[in-house]
């Protein structure tokens, strides 16, 4: 098997972490307050990624304008699928192939727990914000395995993202890795991820992919028969939204969200913003990830009030969740959901100014027809404190991004969540916030 460099890199970040994960498990089993400070070796890797204000969504030149969502005065990022050839076919024969490798690496009983059926509805309900000792995961703990076998499972990843979008996810990684060895936090389980296949990895039959932990949820459906991928629904979310690596880096995993967004927003004339504004106070996700959603929708300014200007920066906003896999897969998403932008509306809270160090940050939510997401600042950092970095608030991300009429790719109902309600156990306490 082939890897990439950006990979083998990642890798040298995530193995150092195992010993710190590790020790902070058997010390939290102990009862202990394990002191971060003092666990691990692990540092957050600079050759990983850099996610900054460079390289800020996943909406790509040649997407967008092929689905009238030119950028207009926003920044873009390369959107190439790792085969080079931006294409829905390419990226799920990739992904297949890279996801059939990790397998082979994998002995019968551990094949047993990351296979499970195209329709098990254990795909709804196994993915959440909650750190992984609240809500179990679906899969195998990468922790878990050897080295080789966890190289292969992020080859799989990578196969299946555009190169800006893994930088993203592992980018999110390694936020909760920068909080196990910086904060407060006591919860031994950041840094934890599990990968799952629902359905047989093919490129002719439709499966899914899910990988995620605490601020990650990507649950990717790929069908070769159709060549159709979809990330509905899948949880992007950030803690702390900026760090600096141990070079010195400046990481901002979701800063394409902020910037598309306030460029959205900037566009708006005042009669549009009163229209759009709902408050000053930021509310939560009323869709939480692994959860059922109602899909609240005709709050706000309609699309169809919108600007042809305005109705590309937002799709430019929407491409932040959309545009993770290649560059038709991104034009067809976003082509969908222009055709109903019209019925779509948009709703914003909080701050109306991008500036971090003031107020308690932003929510906005866009529900239409065809498309449903949330971003949300949340204001509380759950213990998870580092002096100097911003946590909480402006600092502290959950976002969900679902498809009304496409969840799952129709292959299971979202189910209640699992949880703390939901019969598993837990531990003692009660779940933070995430």
């Amino acid at each position: 098997m082939t890897t990439s460099p950006s990979t083998r890199r990642f890798w040298v970040r995530f193995a150092s972490s195992i010993a710190a994960l590790t020790l902070a498990g058997s010390m939290a089993a102990c009862s202990t307050t394990a002191d971060p400070s003092a666990i691990g070796t692990g540092t957050t890797s600079s050759a990983t990624v850099e996610v900054t204000t460079e390289a800020t969504t996943e909406a790509t030149t040649d997407a967008t304008t092929s689905s009238s969502a030119t950028a207009s005065g926003t920044s873009t990022a390369d959107s190439t699928s790792t085969d080079g050839a931006g294409t829905t076919a390419g990226t799920i024969t990739d992904t297949a192939a890279a996801a059939n490798a990790f397998l082979a690496t994998l002995t019968a009983e551990q094949q047993g727990l990351v296979l499970y059926s195209y329709d098990d509805a254990t795909k709804t309900t196994s993915w959440s914000n909650f750190p992984v000792t609240f809500v179990e995961r679906a899969g195998l703990n990468l922790t878990e395995l050897t080295e080789e076998q966890q190289i292969a499972a992020l080859a799989a990843l990578e196969s299946l993202l555009s190169d800006e979008a893994y930088a993203k996810v592992t980018a999110i990684m390694d936020g909760d890795q920068y909080l196990l060895e910086n904060s407060t936090s006591t919860e031994a389980s950041l840094g934890q991820y599990y990968i799952a296949f629902f359905g047989d990895p093919s490129d002719t039959d439709a499966w899914d992919v899910q990988f995620g932990g605490h601020h990650l949820g990507i649950n990717a459906s790929l069908d070769g028969a159709t060549d159709a991928i979809t990330f509905a629904p899948t949880h992007l979310g950030s803690q702390p939204a900026a760090y600096t690596a141990a070079d010195g880096t400046e990481v901002q995993p979701l800063a394409g969200m902020y910037e598309t967004a306030f460029a959205f927003y900037d566009s708006l004339d005042a009669e549009q913003r009163t229209a759009l504004y709902q408050g000053t106070e930021v509310p939560n996700l009323t869709c939480a990830p692994g959860g059922t959603c109602d899909y609240p929708t005709g709050t706000g300014i309609l699309g169809s009030d919108l600007t042809e200007e305005q109705k590309q920066l937002l799709l430019d906003v929407i491409a932040n969740w959309v545009g993770l896999a290649d560059e038709e897969t991104t034009a067809d998403a976003l082509a969908e959901i222009e055709a109903t932008l019209d019925e779509t509306s948009v709703n914003w809270s909080g701050a109306t100014v991008y500036d971090m160090t003031q107020g308690d940050g932003i929510y906005f939510q866009i529900s239409g027809p065809d498309v449903f997401i949330e971003f949300a600042d949340q204001q509380g950092s759950v213990g998870a404190d580092v002096a100097g970095v911003v946590t909480g608030g402006w600092g502290h991300i959950h976002t969900i991004y679902r498809d009304p009429t496409d969840d799952y790719a129709g292959s299971a109902t979202q189910e209640e969540a699992a949880g703390m309600d939901g019969g598993m156990e837990a531990p003692a306490g009660t779940p933070p916030n995430g």
